[in-house]
């Protein structure tokens, strides 16, 4: 997901608290503010002493000439670099986008500078560092940022088997935010296959709608998170991201409120895409959905052979969350 930080250097306790109430990642203060920032918000910092440090996190590069580029092409990858563009051209950041590839963030003055950085190239830079003591501007920016989705690419699986089990572990995730129809999070038994499991944001004569839930499956299963990595649902906990996706492939960051596991009876389903099996265990339950490739929920209970479903295909192999280039089977 793309990056906002706001520039506070000079000092200025309004564009801080504009920053945190907008929901930037971090301010850039002078050195030695940090302490008195913290006071206002929980809020990453970047300056000498902060949470992000410059010359060891970051490094901030201003951009006039071809020597400029070749020195921040030059700085190890896992560290961020900050382009300041002294006369404002898109080549150098179009090439460093090509020779680094990531961690590069811009300084821009305005949300217009921001939405060019963010979509340049179709891939974009990595997020950008506002400079500007219009709190409206830092608003509008925010929004911007927040808004920009990243595209998860989904198949047409097609079922090919269904098992009633006996009871299990089930895991329910409930987030602080509200979703609506043909969404929900990718959830798989393998780390190769995920379903698109739908959200609780469908009313029944039986139970009410909690749109902030998905019933995700077993307690075993992997979901997707927003930075690419899987985790298994039994560690996710409060605070953690977590990552929605509608059925269009449009994604974005949700924080979990709770997961709450219980025992109750399950079932397997299974389907294949793109010659990739794809699977997983949930609550055997009328109000558990998969999602259809028109956007339509679709009851678990009434599954069966042939019909089609959105899965999400992933290389397999992964240790700790992370892919990694392995022979690997899972059944």
């Amino acid at each position: 997901m793309k990056k906002l930080w706001v520039n506070a250097v000079p000092y200025n306790k309004d564009v801080v608290i504009a920053a945190l109430e907008s929901g930037a990642e971090a301010v850039v203060l002078p050195d030695g503010k940090s302490e008195t920032v913290r006071q206002f918000g929980k809020i990453k910092t970047v300056e000498k002493t902060g949470d992000i440090r410059p010359g060891v996190d970051v490094e901030f590069i201003d951009i006039a000439g071809k020597g400029d580029e070749d020195k921040a092409a030059a700085v190890p990858t896992d560290r961020i670099v900050v382009l300041r563009m002294l006369d404002w051209t898109i080549i150098p950041i179009e090439n460093l986008l090509a020779r680094r590839g990531r961690n590069i963030m811009v300084q821009v003055a305005n949300s217009d500078q921001a939405r060019l950085m963010v979509e340049i190239l179709e891939k974009g830079v990595d997020g950008v560092v506002l400079s500007t003591t219009d709190i409206n501007e830092i608003k509008k920016t925010a929004e911007l940022i927040t808004g920009i989705a990243e595209k998860v690419e989904l198949v047409t699986a097609t079922i090919t088997a269904t098992k009633q089990l006996g009871m299990g572990d089930r895991s329910c995730l409930d987030t602080c935010t509200q979703m609506g129809l043909g969404e929900g999070m990718l959830i798989g038994n393998t780390a190769s296959g995920f379903f698109l499991v739908h959200s609780e944001s469908i009313d029944n004569p039986y139970v009410a709608s909690r749109p902030f839930r998905v019933n995700a499956g077993a307690v075993h299963a992997y979901t997707l998170t927003p930075d690419g990595k899987t985790k298994y649902l039994a560690d996710l906990k409060a605070g953690d991201e977590v990552m929605v996706v509608n059925y269009q492939g449009k994604s974005q960051v949700a924080y979990l409120g709770r997961n709450k596991i219980e025992k109750r009876p399950m079932m397997l389903i299974e389907a294949q895409a793109e010659g990739a099996a794809v699977s997983l265990v949930m609550q055997n339950a009328e109000t558990i959905r998969l999602v259809d490739p028109d956007g339509n929920a679709i009851s678990v209970t009434k599954l069966k052979p042939a019909d089609k479903v959105l899965a999400h295909i992933e290389k397999a192999g992964r240790h700790f969350g992370m892919q990694v280039d392995e022979t690997l089977i899972e059944r």
